[in-house]
């Protein structure tokens, strides 16, 4: 592979990194936060059944903003072809991701000496760390003030602890 190549492939992806957008990152923690919340009555393997239902989650809702994108926005700009199919897969991956950290939580959860319950609670704390994580990035990404940095982790944070209003009202 010519030098030139690898120097291109390292110019693209400091590129993307550039323009990344940070919006599935927080989509998706709020998703995943959701999803522990909305996990009642689970079956004979209840840590597996949740960790499969947080990556499941979201990786239907990863292809539905691919869907979206592609056939909505995306369609009446410009042509489908391969190479923006991968652009807009690669665009909502935050989604996928942020499902994963709250995914491993529940995973490790009996490494830590946790039953079930505590397994959720762990699964949804890293969940609003990761939006409160993802929200700093994109600001931070975006050039703002630090005022504006803790204004958008303050929004997170209350959206966060609205979830858990809601999961200590379901009392499961």
């Amino acid at each position: 592979m010519p030098k030139h190549t690898g120097t291109q492939a390292r110019a693209r992806r400091a590129e993307r990194r550039a323009h990344a957008d940070y919006t599935g990152g927080l989509y998706g923690s709020l998703l995943a936060a959701s999803v522990v919340i909305g996990a009642g009555a689970l079956g004979p393997f209840p840590r597996l059944e949740l960790a499969l239902l947080l990556l499941a989650t979201g990786v239907i809702f990863w292809l539905a903003h691919v869907h979206a994108q592609l056939f909505g926005a995306r369609m009446a700009q410009r042509a489908l072809n391969r190479a923006v199919v991968v652009e807009v897969c690669r665009e909502e991956w935050p989604i996928v991701q942020a499902a994963v950290p709250p995914t491993v939580a529940v995973l490790v959860s009996p490494l830590l000496g946790l039953d079930l319950v505590g397994a959720a609670w762990l699964a949804l704390a890293v969940a609003l760390v990761g939006q409160v994580g993802w929200s700093t990035a994109a600001a931070l990404r975006s050039g703002a003030t630090r005022g504006q940095v803790m204004l958008t982790d303050a929004v997170n944070l209350v959206l966060g602890l609205l979830i858990v209003a809601l999961k200590l009202a379901l009392k499961h």
